[in-house]
């Protein structure tokens, strides 16, 4: 395999020419059949990665800072088109959907490791993998299919938002356990408190000092300058979302939320779409090029993996029809939390490094994240376009799709 970065800067822009030429060949080729972009740019990653053409690394350093860039700016792309009071409106639904969502996969996921006779522990890690949702890819299908307001969507984006402020929680205790670590009542509230509470405060401070600072800020300067300076507040509230113990596209959704409401949220919109042309398909690319088919041949690891893949589906699917009262398309909501994406690979990566999961366990994890994954973007566009829907947004998110 390749080692870009060893190779010096031209070799890494060889790369992201490669990378970008692959993720829109493969993107337009996906379109061409009637999926969504953004299945033809994880085979992209596929075909780039260890289980193919082995072009690129997935641990190297540079593919995973340009593709976290990538996923932070989708995600305050998609934090300026949410309406928090369409968001807030579905609140109970999407609570209930992302509890659901996290507390029946880890069940079903710590049943099936048992009931295939793995330890303990090895169980945990395994079934904590099931309760992580991509939000980077269930937002960009939404957005390139233009259902992005859609009252299903509202609760997807929601949900997934809380599921990975749930699912860090969830990491930081696992973390801990597998490094012989405490675990405390006390720590896993503080934990919680911390990731939840910072979402809260940003999005009400956001709400309060934003829009006086850029009346200021449009006087003075140009509308370019407002772009720049929103995606510097984007970045810095990611960084600040980090330090806080939640995560960098939580914070980057939640400061895409604080604009959303004011003048010039369009404006930064089309600015940072833009970048975006450049970024997220780096991003979608790299989580590609973490999926290694070649892990795959064991038969007990297949086996395993074939019970995770159905109970990851099903128990996200259940989430999905929990809220009762909800009269809107449930599978829909279902079927939008099934993929799994670089959160589950993080939660995998974390028990293979502290030497929990075997090769073949890990293997197994690999495969459920990567057919859920795969198998949700398709259905998801089969499920919407079934259905009554909106046009395709104008530009922002869904410009960003079609021209990624």
């Amino acid at each position: 395999m390749t080692n870009v970065a060893a190779d010096g800067v031209p070799a890494v822009l060889l790369a992201l020419a490669v990378i970008l030429v692959a993720a829109k060949l493969m993107g337009e080729l996906a379109e061409r059949v009637r999926q969504p972009a953004v299945l033809g740019e994880l085979l992209a990653g596929i075909l780039l990665g260890p289980s193919l053409l082995g072009f690129l690394d997935p641990a190297s350093s540079w593919l995973h800072l340009f593709g976290e860039i990538g996923v932070v700016i989708l995600l305050f792309q998609i934090g300026l088109e949410t309406d928090l009071k369409r968001l807030l409106s579905v609140g109970g639904v999407a609570v209930t959907v992302a509890i659901v969502g996290v507390a029946v996969p880890f069940a079903l996921g710590y049943a099936v490791c048992r009931m295939m006779g793995l330890p303990d522990l090895e169980s945990v890690v395994a079934g904590a993998a099931l309760t992580a949702t991509s939000v980077g890819i269930t937002a960009r299908v939404l957005s390139d299919l233009g259902r992005l307001h859609d009252v299903e969507s509202q609760v997807v984006l929601g949900a997934a938002v809380i599921d990975d402020v749930i699912g860090l929680v969830i990491l930081a205790v696992v973390s801990r356990a597998v490094t012989g670590g405490a675990v405390t009542a006390g720590s896993v509230a503080l934990t919680t408190a911390a990731a939840f509470g910072f979402v809260i405060a940003a999005v009400l401070v956001g709400r309060v000092a934003v829009p006086p600072l850029f009346r200021l800020l449009a006087r003075i300067g140009r509308p370019e300058s407002l772009a720049t300076m929103g995606l510097a507040i984007g970045l810095l509230t990611a960084v600040l979302a980090h330090a806080a113990g939640s995560a960098l596209i939580v914070g980057a959704f939640a400061a895409g939320l604080a604009f959303q409401p004011t003048a010039h949220a369009e404006t930064i919109a089309r600015g940072v779409t833009r970048l975006g042309h450049f970024f997220v398909p780096i991003f979608f690319v790299s989580v590609g090029a973490a999926v290694d088919v070649r892990t795959l041949g064991d038969p007990r690891a297949l086996t395993i993996g074939g019970l995770l893949i159905a109970v990851a589906i099903a128990g996200k699917v259940v989430a999905g029809f929990a809220p009762v009262w909800f009269r809107g398309r449930k599978l829909v909501v279902g079927v939008g939390m099934i993929p799994r994406g670089e959160v589950g690979l993080i939660f995998a990566q974390t028990g293979l490094a502290a030497g929990v999961l075997d090769g073949g366990l890990f293997a197994s994890v690999t495969a459920m994240v990567m057919v859920t994954t795969f198998v949700a973007p398709p259905v998801l566009k089969a499920l919407l376009a079934a259905g009554p829907g909106r046009p395709r947004d104008a530009g922002g998110a869904a410009e960003l799709v079609t021209e990624a």
